[in-house]
């Protein structure tokens, strides 16, 4: 089954760190990705940009609003996510612990209905 995991992270607290620190949290990433990638796990996965390159889009009674930035304020960002092969929500949980942004952050693990939803067509 497929699971999203959404990273969330703050990232004031990201921009905070040293060059050098930065570097070392990316390389967990890549070493993640790779150990993952090797046993079929991981399928997709991307950084997103702060915040601030944010647009949210809105439709209230036909009527359309653009905002800049995210939809709400919080303490932590959506930064990034990870798509995920895993036998079952265990194994999700699982992967989502190593995700380094675990450590200071949080990661949303959300089940992929598509593949929910075709096994019920069939």
């Amino acid at each position: 089954m497929q699971y999203l995991l959404l990273i969330y992270h703050n990232e004031s607290q990201w921009e905070r760190m040293s060059p050098t620190q930065q570097t070392i949290v990316h390389q967990e990433y890549r070493d993640l990705i790779q150990r993952l990638a090797s046993t079929g796990k991981y399928l997709a996965g991307d950084e997103l940009k702060p915040t601030t390159t944010a647009t949210t889009v809105r439709v209230r009674e036909g009527l359309q609003s653009i905002t800049d930035g995210p939809f709400a304020e919080t303490k932590e960002q959506l930064g990034g996510y990870f798509l995920v092969n895993a036998n079952d929500l265990d194994e999700a949980i699982a992967i989502a612990a190593q995700i380094p942004s675990a450590r200071d952050g949080s990661i949303e693990i959300r089940p992929v209905a598509a593949q929910e939803q075709a096994k019920q067509a069939s």
